[in-house]
């Protein structure tokens, strides 16, 4: 018999809603990506202070958030897998892997996570990539199974390298939903979507999900520009975004999470939400 996740999730989301601050940049091995978190229990202890749902955080890291002793701390969600896609050159070997393929959601039970997430890499020219990945979802479905672990997928569906230098995001509405589909069939309690090129197309991907859908950020943009479309991926029915270095690289953290926080779980559109930044 399948344990119910939904005790787990509970922690995660408020009314259905969750802002999650993702720092699990490290995994990407990417130095772009390191930029303001290079000083780890000061980013924690300012993004406790700002009051996200969740922080997504790896292993290593997750004991900065766990081991304090505030009982309205955000949930640890726990990133658990890792690979090379993300880096700007092509590599002659594309892989992602569990950080431990034995037993993958150890570190995550032992940490007291809310949840576990994985990646779905969907890219150009690349099918044992994405054979890993299927692989590597099967294994962890079936220890959160066992354990009543909520499982989060990534569908991420990706450019040629040659397009921009380095795997962006295709956000093709086709694509996405296809991808977000395999996450729903492979048993995702909870799926961090990209974006549609459309926002206004992003109802489809929560339709096809039938579970919490999470907007993943992406690269660093113009703030406004951020709160503009967050607001509008809200209203397409998102429940919540998973955000990190629009978060993380900014000079005011805390008053992007309380931006993005109103946009989420008060209905802010996007000039309320930056009349909240101007205000944090």
């Amino acid at each position: 018999m399948r344990l119910s996740p939904k005790a787990r999730m509970n922690r995660m989301f408020t009314n259905g809603k969750c802002l999650d601050v993702a720092l699990d940049h490290g995994v990407c091995n990417e130095p772009g990506f390191l930029v303001g978190l290079e000083n780890m229990p000061r980013v924690v202890d300012t993004l406790i202070g700002a009051r996200p749902d969740a922080i997504q955080m790896a292993y290593g890291q997750a004991d900065l958030l766990q081991s304090r002793p505030e009982k309205d701390k955000p949930a640890l969600v726990m990133r658990i897998d890792m690979g090379n896609p993300y880096n700007a050159i092509r590599h002659r070997v594309m892989w992602s892997m569990l950080q431990n393929a034995d037993e993958p959601i150890i570190g995550a039970l032992e940490m007291d996570a809310a949840c576990v997430v994985v990646n779905l890499f969907m890219l150009p020219d690349e099918p044992e990539l994405f054979r890993q990945c299927v692989e590597n979802i099967s294994r962890v479905r079936a220890a959160c199974s066992r354990y009543g672990m909520p499982l989060m997928i990534e569908p991420l569906v990706m450019l040629p390298n040659s397009v921009r230098g380095g795997y962006q995001v295709d956000g093709d509405a086709e694509k996405i939903i296809t991808l977000v589909r395999l996450a729903s069939e492979m048993g995702a309690d909870i799926i961090k979507a990209d974006p549609t090129d459309d926002p206004e197309d992003f109802h489809k991907v929560v339709e096809t999900a039938r579970v919490p859908v999470l907007v993943r950020g992406g690269g660093k943009e113009d703030l406004r520009i951020v709160l503009e479309k967050s607001a509008r991926l809200i209203a397409q029915g998102a429940h919540g975004m998973v955000y990190g270095r629009n978060i993380y690289q900014h000079a005011n953290p805390k008053a992007v999470v309380s931006a993005l926080m109103a946009i989420i779980h008060q209905g802010a559109d996007g000039q309320a939400a930056w009349d909240v930044y101007n205000n944090g």
